[in-house]
């Protein structure tokens, strides 16, 4: 071991850097409760201080001022005042100093250097091996600490471990030392084994609480499993599960929000994460409004309440949250293709027209505030806004179905453009369903009312068959192999074109006419279109109408049908009695007009008129001379004698029961 020299601070001298090492002499070896000190620099030697050239001539700028202030005449002044003061001795050996070459300086300098550079690697050898013995006695206990501080040649040449210490010739103790520390050692090893049980008890305690709160988590996954629910792994947390409540098929925006993670309390229940999710409970709201005026509305499921204490509840109320969202977002996408139907939307609410005075109103409000008062006898309407909105929902899950059979799919050929996504059809369908059976309900009461008219002016007219909607016809016999479920093929005929029929017989024996309803759901054109077929042999020249697209030419057409089944049934109701000669002939049989000839200057003219209210005969007894031919005779005709029989209620009956009875008095 090597005992500490004293080391005095260097002393400022001329030469630019003057340090001196001094090696420490080695002392015998000590124990290891002895002190022992460890030189860091060499002992300087102490010499006189020389300041540098721009030192002194600072101090002379300090003290004297500038040197073009200095002259001869200062100078010896200055020199009379050192002599005087004793500083002869002093000048005359700062000038024997002075008087050293450059040369002489630059050589003592290197030299003064080089002994510095000497001591300092002597210092550092010194300190290496002290490093390197103490690393390798302290190898035998902790190699891998000791090996980091050793140099590459000990590494080398000595092996580790090689080197062990120990104490030789202990003093001997005292036996009350002995007994005392036997007595410390006991008390410190008893006071460790109640320590070491107590952090054993207590982390038995904490293992125990531990494995609880893991069996309560892990309960509650497969509670969650159980029920139905995909439990996978976070995509961006590896070591976290997650719950999969969304809709894959779903656009990538609600794609990924429909991933929530299942994080663990303190108390081992499970927590929802959904990530930034907006907050509260989104809900579409379908509101009927007749004439301005909501006379119906549609409530929030159980599932959308924030009162969901569950997990279950909580993933129930999340997945119909994300799925509200996904509806009124692809209502929207819908609404902005149907502007030129008269839809109409807003920042959260879309207005379609249905008919002239009812319209659906469809709104993005929270669950909680969506509830609204309804008006009295509103139970049909909101019935109708019950249907809408599941018809949406279901056309909405049918859409992810088939997203699905599309990705399944085999992909078609690469193309230049890439393939556009349609837009859903989530409430055409219910608008074209509302718009076919609102026309189909005016065409059946228009004729209901026309041949009640018929029947209540004697025509015995036979009973006409309706078949609304006779195009929504679920097969129940479906082949046991097909792809397509019982539900998709109700869908699928849903968004097929609507179809109704209707078929009214006539008084003349085979005689009828149909009106066929369409209304097109997905493809244009869009809206109602009517077809009216003619079967009236009695006209054979006769031509159906054909297509009709506005309904007044339908109640035109089924008027005109009627009006010709009438003047034949009234021109051939007297053919039959052979006494009776006179029979009135349909000379203009469109517009009603008969004629019914007496002699040669005289005829009885028909006119029957019918309409939805009423059904008119009136008859004319018309005199022309010069006969019933045209030109001059046929304009100086004149009436004579005028009838006219009109259906009437009961209170002011009329003088013939029916029109028949009428037409059969005017015969005679």
């Amino acid at each position: 071991m090597m005992s500490h020299a004293e080391c005095s601070p260097p002393r400022h001298t001329s030469t630019p850097i003057q340090v001196a090492f001094e090696v420490a002499p080695t002392v015998p070896f000590v124990t290891m409760g002895d002190t022992f000190n460890l030189p860091l620099r060499p002992h300087l030697e102490k010499g006189d201080h020389h300041d540098t050239l721009p030192a002194e001539i600072s101090q002379i700028n300090q003290q004297w001022g500038s040197f073009r202030d200095v002259n001869e005449e200062v100078l010896l002044a200055k020199m009379a005042e050192e002599d005087a003061a004793g500083g002869a001795v002093e000048s005359i050996e700062e000038e024997d100093e002075n008087e050293m070459t450059t040369t002489e300086r630059l050589e003592e300098l290197y030299k003064k250097r080089a002994e510095m550079l000497q001591f300092a690697m002597t210092a550092h050898t010194e300190a290496t091996m002290a490093l390197d013995f103490v690393s390798l006695l302290l190898s035998k206990w902790a190699p891998r600490q000791a090996e980091s501080c050793m140099s590459p040649y000990l590494k080398h040449a000595v092996p580790l471990g090689s080197i062990d210490v120990d104490i030789v010739n202990p003093p001997p103790l005292l036996d009350s030392v002995a007994q005392n520390s036997k007595a410390v050692s006991s008390g410190w090893r008893l006071y460790n084994f109640n320590f070491a049980s107590k952090k054993l008890l207590s982390a038995a305690g904490r293992l125990e609480n531990e494995v609880d709160i893991e069996a309560r988590y892990w309960d509650s996954v497969l509670e969650i499993k159980e029920q139905g629910w995909k439990i996978c792994r976070h995509p961006r947390e590896g070591q976290t599960l997650a719950v999969q409540y969304g809709f894959l098929e779903a656009t990538p925006v609600f794609r990924n929000r429909g991933l929530a993670t299942l994080r663990r309390a303190h108390d081992g229940t499970l927590n929802l994460y959904k990530g930034l999710v907006p907050p509260g409970s989104p809900f579409v709201r379908v509101s009927v409004l007749r004439c301005s005026t909501v006379t119906g509305s549609t409530t929030p499921p159980a599932s959308l309440s924030d009162t969901a204490k569950t997990i279950h509840q909580q993933i129930l109320h999340a997945r119909d949250s994300v799925f509200e969202d996904e509806l009124f977002y692809e209502l929207l996408r819908e609404a902005k293709s149907m502007m030129d139907c008269g839809v109409t939307t807003r920042h959260n609410s879309i207005q379609i027209p249905v008919t002239d005075d009812v319209e659906i109103l469809l709104e993005l409000v929270d669950a909680e505030e969506s509830l609204r008062d309804e008006p009295e006898n509103a139970q049909l309407d909101t019935q109708l806004a019950e249907g809408v909105a599941y018809s949406m929902r279901i056309l909405l899950s049918f859409a992810h179905r088939l997203n699905h059979r599309r990705r399944i799919r085999p992909p078609a050929p690469l193309a230049s453009e890439k393939p556009r996504t349609p837009e859903y059809h989530l409430f055409r369908p219910s608008l074209a369903y509302l718009q076919h059976v609102s026309q189909a309900r005016c065409v059946e009461s228009f004729i209901h009312g026309i041949t009640g008219v018929m029947r209540s002016s004697g025509f015995q007219l036979p009973e006409y068959t309706t078949e609304i909607l006779a195009s929504l016809k679920i097969n129940q016999n479906l082949p046991p192999m097909t792809e397509l479920s019982a539900l998709e093929s109700l869908m699928i005929n849903f968004l097929e074109p609507i179809e109704s029929v209707f078929k009214v017989n006539l008084l003349t024996p085979n005689s009828s006419f149909t009106i066929k309803m369409r209304t097109n759901v997905l493809e244009p054109p869009y809206g109602t279109h009517f077809n009216v077929t003619y079967d009236l042999p009695a006209i054979p020249d006769l031509r159906s109408p054909g297509n009709l697209e506005m309904r007044h030419e339908v109640e035109a057409a089924v008027t005109h049908a009627l009006l010709l089944d009438i003047v034949t049934k009234v021109s051939s109701s007297n053919k039959k009695s052979s006494n009776n000669m006179k029979q009135w002939e349909a000379i203009y049989p469109h517009i009603g007009e008969l004629r019914l000839p007496l002699d040669y200057d005289t005829y009885k003219k028909m006119q029957i008129s019918l309409s939805r209210d009423n059904l008119t005969i009136s008859t004319n007894l018309i005199h022309s001379p010069g006969g019933r031919g045209f030109g001059e005779a046929f304009q100086r005709k004149k009436t004579v004698e005028s009838k006219t029989w009109t259906l009437r209620s009961s209170d002011n009956p009329n003088e013939h029961s029916s029109a028949l009875d009428f037409v059969a008095a005017e015969t005679a």
